[in-house]
């Protein structure tokens, strides 16, 4: 199965994207064929934007102050996520703050030239200055670039820009990466995260700010008693049961140790988690509970491990130990395709300058290096009972670490791009892998501790900073890379 593989879900909608092309209305007279010229440029870009995977809501090109009006209000009709502003010529700052102010989302500046440098033999023996002009203002995107800046940062208006080429893959693969970040934005306003029980007492640091999560991503968090999994936990019929150990033998290399009442209890604890999940739409979730001894909500909280970690694998992330901030970051990671597994620090080896990272409870297992084997453990460490784990390490290669953290001036992204490497791991019953940096370990966990993040992360595959970077611009987050 791929990661982007989402067969349990429906397929997701196009991230809506505004296109404006702009253009000085005063130049058509004058220069013949150069409006028409820009206009097949701006219906290039459309059709790259669409075969990107966004619904694109072309205003067409812009060139006086009430056709701005006009596309303001034709993008918040179409309810655009963010505005892709093509220069495709000089164009006056007028014809562009009413657009930018009057449609309210982020603006990213498409800087393009139609070729990487004018032919300056062929333009030199136009021997018309005339024609000489237009051929120029074709090329001048540039030319508009500071003083739509200039405005912009007076305004208070959100934007970026991307400088290239028509053609240029560095470019396109800038646009291609926003167009991502747009589209795992508007997917975080549509998502239902789910907080079952409480936090893990005394992890001051896990504690979280939900009301700010929600103004920074758009998520729903739905609070969930014990009660209500406990309710769907009756209802488990054998059928069910049987359908879900199958699943348990189909997704996990099972171990033999693993008796049969350990396995049923945690399949029939995965039943209820999936009628949870259904019942609620939720797309992620944070949960820890301790219940009383002997208690059924203790029963069902040692037995969620297996549940969490199908969960997880079928797109809706489950952090342990009420990581509310680290669900969101499982979330996100997942959105873009790259997985995202709970882990924190769980030693240093200086011999090989690498740092090991792991956790127990929930893993992701489409980014697993190897079987993703369910074991028995004795004791859960740190937490009552004993029952059924996940052991796995991620898949060696590129990886991206990322942080949601609600610091004290408010929220930040931090994130980390490293390599998962061969090597020994603890086979303790958990996830665990090796990890190396372009700094050294010992300064990796300096800089990533002192930035103050809760001690849990989410880990994806694949080097993804800059898509992460893209999507706390239009969050409106900081953004902080170690």
């Amino acid at each position: 199965m791929s990661i982007n593989d989402r067969q349990d879900q429906d397929s997701p909608e196009k991230a809506g994207i505004g296109l404006l092309g702009i253009g000085l209305d005063t130049y058509w007279a004058q220069f013949n064929g150069l409006r028409e010229r820009l206009e097949g440029y701006q219906r290039s870009i459309a059709e790259k934007l669409g075969r990107l995977g966004c619904e694109v809501a072309d205003a067409g090109l812009v060139d006086n102050t009430e056709k701005a009006r006009r596309a303001a209000d034709f993008f918040r009709e179409r309810r655009v996520e963010a505005i892709f502003l093509y220069v495709s010529t000089y164009a006056l700052s007028h014809t562009v703050l009413p657009v930018a102010q009057g449609a309210g989302v982020p603006v990213i500046i498409l800087n393009l030239q139609p070729v990487p440098a004018i032919d300056y033999e062929s333009f030199n023996a136009l021997g018309d200055r005339g024609l000489m002009t237009g051929e120029w203002l074709a090329h001048c995107q540039a030319c508009a670039a500071p003083e739509i800046a200039n405005v912009f940062n007076k305004a208070g208006i959100k934007y970026d820009m991307v400088t290239g080429y028509l053609e240029e893959d560095a470019a396109w693969e800038e646009i291609a990466d926003w167009c991502a970040a747009v589209k795992v934005r508007a997917e975080l306003k549509n998502t239902r995260i789910g907080i079952l029980g409480h936090y893990y007492c005394g992890m001051l640091d896990v504690y979280t700010d939900v009301t700010g999560l929600a103004a920074d991503f758009g998520c729903h968090f739905e609070l969930i008693e014990m009660d209500h999994l406990k309710a769907l936990w009756d209802t488990v019929n054998p059928p069910e049961l049987a359908a879900k150990r199958d699943q348990f033998n189909r997704e996990f290399e099972v171990s033999p140790e693993c008796d049969a009442f350990e396995l049923d209890r945690a399949a029939k604890t995965s039943c209820a988690l999936d009628k949870l999940s259904s019942r609620e739409r939720l797309g992620a979730m944070a949960y820890y509970y301790e219940g009383q001894s002997g208690g059924d909500h203790e029963n069902i909280v040692t037995s969620l491990i297996a549940g969490n970690t199908l969960l997880t694998a079928h797109h809706v992330p489950v952090a342990g130990e009420c990581e509310v901030k680290n669900a969101v970051a499982m979330k996100i990671l997942d959105l873009f395709g790259a997985g995202g597994s709970f882990s924190e620090f769980y030693a240093m080896d200086f011999n090989d300058d690498v740092v090991l990272w792991g956790h127990d409870g929930p893993a992701h297992p489409l980014i697993a290096e190897g079987a993703v084997s369910l074991v028995p453990l004795p004791i859960y460490h740190g937490k009552p009972g004993k029952g059924l784990s996940i052991q796995m390490s991620v898949k060696h290669g590129p990886v991206t670490l990322l942080s949601v953290v609600q610091g004290r001036d408010g929220a930040f992204l931090l994130c980390a791009e490293g390599e998962s490497v061969p090597g020994p791991v603890l086979r303790i019953g958990n996830t665990n892998s090796r990890y190396r940096f372009a700094i050294p370990a010992r300064d990796f966990v300096n800089r990533w501790s002192k930035a103050g993040p809760a001690h849990h992360c989410a880990i994806g595959l694949g080097h993804i900073a800059g898509k992460l970077n893209k999507l706390a611009s239009l969050a409106g987050l900081e953004f902080l890379r170690v």
